[in-house]
């Protein structure tokens, strides 16, 4: 896989209410057009005020890993139920897995990093 060099700076990389989610906005760190599309990482963050609907999904990607910076989220995920994500905190979403964004904290801040950069999501029922 080629690879260029990239680098981005935190004044200088706006965020953007153009992702997956409306009570999020996202700021791309550049990683996609570095590596051909092969990864994607992107911070992630809370619009104040904005509240999760908590449905369902999954998505069709080999690997996702999301590093919390600022505030809290709650994810719960099938087969784990849910969990507490907070400043520091780490989690390896396995490909497929069927999981939610219960609630956040107005400051929620956090790193998001997948391969591939671009992939599909799906509406999953939830687990029994």
């Amino acid at each position: 896989m080629s690879q260029s060099f990239t680098i981005t700076h935190a004044d200088d990389r706006p965020f953007r209410g153009e992702g997956l989610r409306a009570f999020f906005e996202y700021a791309d760190l550049k990683v996609s057009d570095a590596t051909g599309g092969a990864f994607g990482a992107q911070v992630i963050r809370a619009v104040p005020g904005q509240e999760s609907p908590g449905t369902w999904h999954s998505h069709d990607l080999e690997f996702q890993l999301v590093y919390v910076t600022r505030g809290w989220v709650v994810f719960e995920y099938e087969g784990e139920g849910e969990n507490m994500l907070r400043a520091g905190s780490c989690v390896l979403q396995p490909p497929g897995i069927r999981h939610r964004e219960v609630r956040h904290s107005d400051d929620m801040e956090l790193i998001e990093i997948t391969s591939p950069a671009a992939f599909e999501t799906a509406p999953e029922e939830a687990p029994s």
